[in-house]
């Protein structure tokens, strides 16, 4: 597989997400002005449960038809035939799962709200082998362009329902939409057919794969959403509104800049599965990339967390600066842990990749019951921030030691200058004064000053060449 492959696959890949982000911000921006902290509470209640069943409707099969180079087109298509009918049980449980949910939180709201969302679980659920086979066939400019267009239209639907009143139900219609176009177009595109007898040998074949991939999901599941889980019951909808805009924006670097790069990992490096040499390589170098920017981004978010909230979302998200300036601490940390995943997988190690799940779990489900018990949002935020540490020495010992045959003295030979640029973003803005012009105008002279920093911490740390070249290959 050769270099142009990787390239091909990160430009349509950056193509999708930089517009899809500069969408979800647009449409957030609007829709904050409209919606309250409490409308979006109710929302974030329900995207745990959906975000729940989506791994349930995936069950490991995508990365593990992906992986799969002995799958023929009739295992897969006996693959979607199973598909229907779990994603049919799914839809059913999921609507059904409305009145426990009402009773827990104490609302009655959630009721229909469930009933909806049920339609677009049984849509997520036919649309995992479609979707895993144009990814397997790296059509990159597919996925994309499908991200985009669906990103817009969703879009659309949530502002027009808002103005007209629907309040939470406006987003919730809007995901209905994508799912439902999402599966249309990855359907059409895929021509897979479900005309086939029935056979458990094709689930075989890629079992062993798929189980600890859906187990390391479902564990995952449960550490990254127990936060949201605890706040909605123990504190208030509003409280969690707050928590999830500031965390929720603490992911858009990531998504913006690790984003482009882990979707492409796995379909392109499952060709080297037995050169780990080639795959240990790959991954520090995008370890370094990740750092080099993961970092000041870090930094400049954490000083400039006051003026990102109020511009984007406006000044009634106030009490969510702080705890989105302590999520700003662990921005770098989940940019280079979320392409991890795809090197265990490229690796065939996803049993690595459950123990990593079980042990991140268990540390995030402490630190955050801890953050509870303390009585605050930012408390909470804190924890996160803590766990997310350990867990990345913990996940860099399993690859490095366990995988790499290696250790940290590789890893942090390429953290070493990364962390002079963040030292560098930090002595700029402690020695910034407190500037007297509104929102929007010190955001630009704050975002001026990070741009300015991190091009004089590549010179300083002679990067910039190696930065180029680094990308281009």
């Amino acid at each position: 597989m050769s270099a142009n492959d990787f390239r091909s696959g990160m430009f349509f890949s950056a193509m999708g997400k930089y517009s899809n982000v500069i969408i979800q911000l647009g449409v957030n921006a609007v829709l904050s002005r409209i919606l309250t902290p409490a409308d979006y509470g109710v929302v974030s209640i329900v995207q745990i449960f959906i975000e729940f069943f989506n791994l349930l409707a995936d069950m490991g099969f995508g990365p593990a038809i992906i992986q799969n180079k002995k799958l023929t087109d009739h295992d897969v298509q006996v693959i979607f035939r199973f598909s229907i009918g779990f994603a049919t049980v799914l839809a059913a449980i999921f609507m059904l799962l409305g009145y426990p949910v009402s009773i827990f939180y104490d609302n009655q709201v959630y009721i229909p709200i469930f009933v909806i969302l049920g339609i677009a679980v049984f849509f997520f659920a036919l649309l995992v082998v479609p979707k895993a086979i144009i990814q397997k066939r790296k059509d990159f400019k597919t996925v994309n362009t499908i991200l985009i267009f669906s990103g817009i239209i969703k879009g659309i639907v949530s502002i027009i329902l808002a103005f007209l009143g629907f309040k939470y139900y406006a987003i919730i219609l809007g995901s209905l939409v994508q799912a439902m176009m999402n599966f249309v177009f990855y359907y059409r595109k895929a021509k897979v057919s479900a005309k086939v007898k029935f056979s458990f040998e094709p689930i075989k074949k890629i079992w062993a794969f798929s189980r600890n991939q859906f187990s390391f999901n479902f564990i995952n599941y449960f550490s990254r959403n127990f936060d949201s889980i605890l706040i909605g019951r123990v504190f208030t909808e509003g409280a969690l509104g707050y928590y999830n805009k500031a965390y929720q924006l603490s992911l858009y670097p990531n998504t913006i800049l690790a984003g482009i790069i882990t979707p492409v990992i796995q379909p392109i490096m499952s060709e080297y599965e037995n050169r780990r040499d080639v795959i240990k390589d790959t991954y520090l170098k995008i370890t370094r990339v990740l750092a080099n920017i993961g970092i000041p981004i870090s930094v400049f978010c954490a000083f400039a967390g006051q003026e990102i909230i109020f511009f984007i979302f406006g000044n009634q998200w106030g009490q969510s600066v702080l705890t989105f300036q302590i999520l700003a601490v662990s921005i770098w940390i989940q940019m280079i842990a979320s392409s991890t995943g795809a090197f265990y997988q490229s690796t065939n190690r996803t049993d690595l990749l459950l123990f990593s799940g079980v042990q991140s779990m268990i540390l995030n489900v402490v630190s955050i019951g801890v953050g509870v018990y303390l009585g605050s949002i930012e408390w909470v935020a804190a924890m996160v921030v803590v766990s997310f540490s350990i867990n990345f020495l913990v996940n860099n010992y399993l690859l490095m030691y366990r995988v790499f045959d290696s250790g940290y003295g590789e890893l942090l030979a390429e953290l070493k200058k990364p962390l002079v640029l963040g030292a560098l973003q930090i002595a700029a803005f402690m020695l910034l004064p407190t500037l007297p012009f509104s929102n929007f105008v010190n955001l630009m002279v704050k975002g001026i000053i990070f741009v300015a920093m991190l091009v004089v911490g590549l010179v300083v740390t002679g990067q910039l060449k190696e930065m180029l070249r680094v990308i281009k290959k």
